[in-house]
């Protein structure tokens, strides 16, 4: 699991942070200032990846003070987006930036893609395992493997699984789920997840109706279950 610490004074936009990127693999870390991130990230013993909200005018100096201690992924957001302080803050050692005011969304997918860059899967990345035997399930490839032959998955089946996978057993609810797979934006009524579990497990399972690869958590959502 990659740690995530949010640096955000704003309790509204560090709540909202937080509901868009839990139960996806993140163990998440909240602070209120660039101070404690510099506290948190000394001695070696930091998080993972960093999405500070950094001070306008001063920020790409708490940056370099940052990146002396650490070399972790860091997502910069700040009320300033003049040309020159956004060339400063990249210079200062920031992976990616976002001005303020932004869409949650927009940060959770860019906070979730720098992850990817810098903790990529294994090519063969996840087996699962069912009474019909192993599933090899391989995202950079884009490839769903029984044995010697390919399981055909759509699209939005295969980044659904992806999605499952890549919360290492952890529930992850329809809203979420609705959020990740779909993107690029989707108004409608959540219960499609349900549509497209049940589309995977026809593909999947060896007896859909008892399944033991996206198994429901009744209230909750969807796990996988790798075992």
């Amino acid at each position: 699991m990659v740690s995530l610490l949010i640096v955000e004074e704003d309790i509204g936009v560090r709540k909202a942070l937080r509901q868009a990127l839990e139960g996806g693999g993140f163990d998440i870390e909240e602070a209120l200032d660039p101070e404690t991130a510099l506290r948190a990230v000394s001695g070696g013993s930091g998080p993972d990846l960093l999405l500070i909200d950094l001070p306008h005018g001063s920020g790409s100096s708490y940056l370099r003070r940052i990146r002396r201690e650490c070399t972790v992924p860091i997502i910069v957001t700040s009320d300033g987006d003049n040309t020159d302080e956004v060339v400063d803050v990249f210079e200062a050692g920031a992976d990616d930036f976002v001005a303020k005011p932004f869409e949650v969304k927009e940060v959770a997918a860019r906070v979730r893609a720098l992850r990817r860059r810098a903790y990529p899967l294994e090519p063969q990345a996840r087996l699962l395992l069912d009474r019909s035997g192993p599933l090899i399930l391989a995202p950079r490839a884009g490839k769903l493997v029984r044995g010697e032959r390919d399981v055909h998955l759509t699209v939005t089946e295969f980044r659904l699984l992806c999605e499952l996978a890549e919360a290492q057993g952890q529930v992850l609810s329809r809203h979420v789920l609705l959020n990740r797979v779909w993107d690029r934006g989707y108004f409608g009524d959540d219960r499609i997840v349900d549509v497209h579990v049940r589309r995977l497990r026809v593909k999947i399972e060896q007896d859909p109706s008892d399944p033991h690869i996206v198994v429901t958590v009744r209230g909750l959502g969807y796990r996988l279950d790798v075992a």
